[in-house]
């Protein structure tokens, strides 16, 4: 295939949920995201990486990263940047705070229209939520073809795509014509390291806001003068739409309780493989109801 694709790749940060000590809750149930580092979220990587490899077979495609979330969340964009993206956008606009995964669907798709892009690429499920919704509902929203669970784009040929699936019991191969949204597995191949050169053309790249917060400095007559290194901002204004279908207003979803469960061993048992032993715990495990 050589026409230049323009690739959009939905990244998220996140906060480290791998790694949960005592205070990554507070009192009311919600996430401490202060005490948990931010990260770009893994399967997001993975979907970089697909992305970039497209990149790799053609020529001149161009590579988006597009996230939403508070102006911390550039440093997403810079970082898919460092390892071979040629930019990104920050949906950040304080109507889209506190928005569920379908709210959060609606801002991304319609920024996504504005791009118009040939492929959306993301990763399955954020590991914050862990719903695997947000790609599929901006698929629908776009009335977009979607292939979920993919591994691997195989072929790009005559505006169509063929990818590799990983599903519970065996692999599929499918094929799509473009434009499509894909949502990638943490099976797929890991994203590539940070390039150098990626890294020292792009290590002052920022949005307008950190310009405003940050000090005076050499720098700000290098932005300037290097577009490439003006990361934009889109909000309500931006990307237009029906107000009341972002943040809090369009979000369904409502949490009712959140329990912070920590399992421990307070007592053992040992069985042998008799067949006493074993029917012994199956009659234990059904009065208690763990199963049956």
């Amino acid at each position: 295939m050589d026409k230049k694709l323009k690739i959009v790749v939905l990244a998220k940060q996140v906060p480290d949920t791998r790694n949960v000590g005592k205070d990554a809750m507070k009192e009311d149930g919600t996430v401490n995201r202060a005490a948990l580092p931010a990260i770009f979220n893994p399967e997001d990587m993975n979907a970089l990486e697909q992305a970039l490899r497209i990149k790799d077979l053609i020529p001149g495609t161009e590579i988006q990263l597009l996230t939403m979330g508070p102006g911390r969340a550039a440093d997403v964009i810079r970082e898919g940047m460092f390892r071979g993206a040629d930019g990104g956008i920050l949906l950040t606009d304080r109507k889209f705070a506190g928005a569920d995964t379908l709210a959060t669907s609606y801002a991304l798709a319609q920024a996504i229209k504005k791009i118009n892009p040939d492929l959306i690429i993301a990763g399955r499920q954020a590991i914050d939520g862990d719903t695997a919704q947000v790609g599929p509902q901006v698929a629908e929203k776009l009335d977009l073809p979607q292939i979920t669970y993919a591994e691997e784009v195989l072929g790009l040929e005559n505006g169509r795509i063929t990818i590799r699936r990983r599903l519970e019991r065996g692999v599929e191969v499918v094929a799509s014509p473009l434009p499509v949204l894909v949502t990638v597995t943490a099976s797929a191949a890991p994203c590539r390291p940070r390039n150098a050169k990626q890294l020292m053309k792009y290590k002052h790249a920022r949005t307008l806001s950190e310009d405003q917060q940050a000090e005076p400095n050499t720098y700000a007559v290098a932005l300037d003068q290097r577009e490439y290194l003006r990361i934009p901002e889109w909000g309500y204004a931006e990307i237009g739409g029906e107000e009341n279908g972002y943040g809090l207003a369009g979000s369904p979803t409502k949490v009712k309780k959140i329990e912070n469960i920590i399992l421990q061993a307070k007592e053992s048992k040992v069985l042998s493989g008799s067949d006493e032993d074993i029917n012994g715990l199956i009659q234990e495990l059904i009065a208690s109801h763990t199963i049956g």
